[in-house]
């Protein structure tokens, strides 16, 4: 994993780089940052940048045989801890080391992915994962020996909140006596369930939601998603690249911004034989595509809000989402604001729970035209 391979986060990128070429490597950092973040990826370009055998000023070289070996996540002194629970192949004693191969796979097709979906990976049912307390057995013989072949010995401990309690005590000894030349990065998506005493040992990472510019221009330029539709993917995935990758795979031809501007009129308009004809084409889209436009329309119905309170909270505006904003920002304003937030919240919970969609979304025109007219 490059750094160059990661959107955005370039003051944290430059942050751990330095730490590096000036030698001031905390032996435990934290990374945190909210499921489907950057952080796991920066834990792995840093761990990569680590033993590089040619760094370069702004990234690792990838041609020498320890990025290659880590690359492939194969570097003997490159470990894990991870959660994972008993599964049909490893029916008990379930430790980090018997799911290597699965996890491998599991971080080379998509470093951005949360904890439910490695369950899902390892076929864990409706078991929930945990770091147990046999791990801690295993984690005090892994860092008892010495590094194979590289400077450091690097131990990633993805999700620690869920460590048992013997296991984030065995990490919290490790912390306060660490052994030479190994270094801890923990990647956490929940820090506040941390041990306090870990936390005031560790170097904390903080990783941010990327803006919906990064993100538009790395989906584009990455994984060649229209403009369009990365910007619309963007908007919805909440400043997280994990989240982005999964809409990408279900996103829909369908121009939600369109869809959402023709549906305003319409409902501002209150023609009723019009929003039954709109209702057969919300129909169409199908349940998951449903659930997304209406989230879209929230995060839509938010901007337009803060446009007409101050036009610069939101930026990088430009041609007809643009003057759709200045001309809708009329409609929505704080008098009205929570009541449509709530109709279409309500409409995806409905949605969610399978109601008829078309009722759902005559129902719920009828109320907004209703509210659009209540602005002022």
């Amino acid at each position: 994993m490059r750094f160059s391979e990661i959107p955005g986060q370039q003051g944290v990128k430059q942050l751990l780089l330095q730490s590096v070429q000036r030698q001031h490597v905390a032996h435990a950092q934290l990374f945190r940052g909210a499921e489907g973040s950057a952080a796991m990826a920066l834990a792995l370009a840093y761990a990569t940048y680590l033993n590089c055998e040619n760094q370069q000023p702004e990234d690792s070289c990838g041609r020498c045989p320890s990025c290659q070996k880590i690359d492939k996540l194969i570097h003997p002194d490159l470990n894990f801890i991870l959660p994972v629970t008993t599964t049909k192949t490893v029916a008990k004693d379930a430790v980090s080391s018997k799911f290597a191969a699965e996890w491998r796979a599991f971080v080379l097709e998509n470093p951005y992915q949360g904890l439910n979906d490695w369950m899902q990976h390892i076929g864990a049912e409706n078991k929930q994962g945990s770091i147990s307390k046999e791990e801690s057995l295993q984690l005090l013989k892994l860092v008892s020996l010495k590094a194979f072949e590289a400077k450091f010995k690097i131990v990633i401990i993805w999700l620690p909140e869920l460590m048992h309690p013997a296991a984030a005590n065995a990490v919290l000894k490790l912390l306060e006596e660490p052994p030479p030349a190994t270094v801890f990065l923990l990647v956490s998506h929940a820090p506040e369930q941390l041990l306090p005493t870990i936390i005031s040992r560790v170097q904390p990472v903080v990783v941010r939601a990327l803006s919906e510019d990064e993100l538009t221009e790395w989906l584009r330029d990455a994984h060649q998603v229209p403009e369009v539709k990365a910007r619309q993917i963007a908007q919805l995935a909440e400043g997280r690249p994990g989240l982005a990758l999964t809409l990408r795979e279900a996103a829909t031809d369908q121009d939600y911004f369109e869809f959402f501007v023709a549906w305003m009129r319409m409902c501002f308009s209150y023609k009723v034989n019009d929003m039954l004809a709109k209702s057969d084409e919300f129909q169409k889209l199908g349940r998951e595509n449903q659930k997304e436009f209406l989230h879209y329309a929230l995060v839509v119905l938010r901007k337009v809000l803060l446009f007409g309170i101050d036009a610069q909270l939101v930026p990088h505006l430009a041609g007809k989402e643009e003057q759709f904003m200045k001309g809708f920002s009329r409609f929505v304003t704080p008098r009205n604001a929570d009541l449509l937030t709530r109709e279409l919240n309500d409409a995806h919970y409905h949605i969610e729970r399978n109601a008829n969609p078309k009722m759902v979304f005559l129902d719920t025109s009828l109320r907004v035209g209703e509210l659009l007219k209540t602005a002022s």
